[in-house]
């Protein structure tokens, strides 16, 4: 699976093209979106999800779909809050991810510097 396949996975229902895709990759630099994607690499999870969370924030800022309209028993209102709910959802996994690991896997944080 590359890159641009997995982001299409975090981002189903929402129908962008593959180019579209690979801006929202390069955007948080992935420049290959062909490359193969790489699971155990938090570092390549990360960078995925944050993808996803862009696409979600710009069909958020999309105003025609956040109208009030009414079909059988689901009105667009519904939509905007499972939206809302799914970029907050990703938002904090994003802030729960570990940001560097080293070679020991261990994570660290420098808190002061002289």
């Amino acid at each position: 699976m590359n890159n641009l396949e997995r982001l299409k996975l975090e981002t189903k229902g929402i129908t962008l093209s593959p180019e579209e895709l690979s801006v929202y990759l390069a955007e948080e630099g992935i420049t290959n979106p062909d490359a193969e994607y790489d699971a155990s690499s938090s570092t390549s999870k990360r960078k995925i999800y944050a993808a996803a969370l862009s696409i979600l924030n710009s069909v958020a800022n999309n105003i025609s779909l956040m109208k009030n309209y009414k079909e059988d028993d689901i009105s667009v209102s519904d939509f905007s809050e499972s939206l809302s709910q799914r970029i907050d959802q990703l938002e904090r996994k994003l802030r729960s991810m570990a940001i560097n690991e080293s070679e020991t896997g261990s994570n660290t944080f420098m808190l002061f510097n002289r």
